[in-house]
């Protein structure tokens, strides 16, 4: 039988992914052997009701049935080609028809492919340098995304991980999240020299946060007026918040989108698109190189099809917004009994809790919350068989396999935990 101890002996801190150690929550992380529908089961019998989802990529929870059945079938055919294989083009072809901002698509491996592409082409379409994120928004781990802001407002990012070199990092400039005068300062300090906006329309990464009023139109203002690309990073809220993801939701259209999590039904995957002029620029069309040797492989491809072909058909968005608000309503209703400050940040299946009574709209604001109890918070849930994300800055995630009852259980094991804070 596998243990941590064995794991860490041959894994960096156990782990191949660092939130998975537990650090920001402590305690000992387990090894799960099953999933099935809104369940996963670890390899000591336990189960856990689960609103980790593979961090968003099961919106229809796990071993959907119908997934498995063409994953089967495609066992049979093959895992890998190399080669073009005609899924790929019908997945292209649903991310176009659904997601308005798309004409042309190049399918990935991971979002941090996707957004460093994007990158990538902002900047030889531009013949710019310099892009713009936004604190708490986390678009992968390449070497220019891994930044936060310097010791001024208006400086230039410095590394927020070893091995990135500060020559590369400080071609990244930063704000934060929801501020549109410091964006037009930045643009004011560097003109001519902003290749791109990237930003998540919807924060999961740093906990649930919402766009405020505008500053999502203004961010397409301010890159039209001064000749840069507006970039959204949908890996997460593309095709979670709705079949066009968070730009159809809000009426904005970025110049590129970058995709990933559901468009792979629970397979590795990740995918780049925007207008055709853009596109046209990567390899062997133009002169901006990418490649894979997995990209679009025909076993993620066709899980991917598969969800979307149910998601049409389905149409469960209504049904987990409202499976969203239940859940935060009851949650905050038991708080409020309690008396416990909390902050409960909802939008469709993507919920996050903030031990703070003030509204959450940066990381500043969000860094504010009690991260000390949030993760005894954490172990008091776990205990009772609900498992939420092992970080305070993380989206819960809910699939169309929850019930009514999996989330009155949930409230209730809330209710029980509370006792312990």
């Amino acid at each position: 039988m596998v243990d941590f101890e064995k794991a860490k002996r041959f894994l960096p801190a156990g782990v191949n992914s660092p939130v998975r150690a537990f650090r920001a929550v402590g305690g000992e992380p387990f090894f799960v052997v099953r999933g099935l529908g809104a369940r996963v089961f670890d390899s000591q019998g336990r189960q856990y009701l689960d609103y980790i989802c593979s961090w968003g990529a099961l919106i229809l929870g796990h071993s959907d049935p119908r997934i498995g059945s063409v994953l089967r079938d495609q066992l049979e055919r093959g895992t890998s080609y190399g080669l073009l294989n005609p899924w790929e083009v019908e997945l292209a072809e649903k991310l176009v028809k659904h997601v308005p901002s798309l004409e042309m698509v190049r399918l990935l491996n991971s979002g941090t492919e996707a957004t460093m592409t994007a990158i990538r082409l902002s900047r030889a379409f531009t013949g710019r340098k310099r892009f713009i994120k936004f604190e708490g928004c986390y678009h992968g781990h390449s070497d220019g995304l891994l930044v936060q802001a310097g010791s001024g407002a208006l400086t230039y990012g410095v590394p927020s991980s070893g091995g990135v070199p500060e020559e590369y990092a400080s071609l990244t400039l930063v704000a934060p999240y929801n501020d549109l005068d410091l964006v037009e300062a930045l643009f004011k300090k560097y003109p001519g020299e902003i290749a791109s906006v990237i930003v998540e329309p919807v924060c999961g990464n740093m906990g649930v946060v919402f766009p405020r009023e505008g500053f999502l139109q203004g961010l397409r203002e301010l890159c039209t007026k001064n000749g840069a690309l507006l970039i959204f990073d949908e890996v997460i809220t593309g095709f979670r918040l709705s079949l066009s993801g968070a730009q159809g939701l809000y009426g904005v259209m970025p110049d590129l989108t970058c995709l990933g999590k559901i468009i792979g039904g629970g397979l590795p995957v990740g995918a780049v698109g925007g207008r055709r002029e853009i596109m046209n620029l990567l390899a062997p069309e133009g002169p901006v190189y990418q490649a894979g040797t997995l990209a679009g492989n025909p076993l993620a491809v066709r899980a991917g099809l598969e969800t979307i072909r149910i998601l049409e058909e389905e149409r469960p968005y209504e049904e987990l917004e409202r499976k969203g608000k239940f859940l935060a309503q009851g949650i905050s209703e038991v708080f409020r009994e309690k008396g416990i400050p909390v902050r409960v940040n909802q939008i469709g299946s993507m919920l996050s809790l903030f031990f703070t009574e003030n509204e959450v709209f940066d990381l500043e604001s969000a860094k504010r919350s009690d991260a000390l109890l949030f993760g005894r918070f954490f172990h008091g849930l776990l205990k009772r068989g609900i498992l939420i994300p092992p970080s305070q800055f993380e989206s819960w995630f809910i699939s169309t396999a929850h019930t009514e009852n999996d989330l009155f259980l949930t409230v209730e094991a809330v209710r029980e935990a509370l006792k312990e804070l």
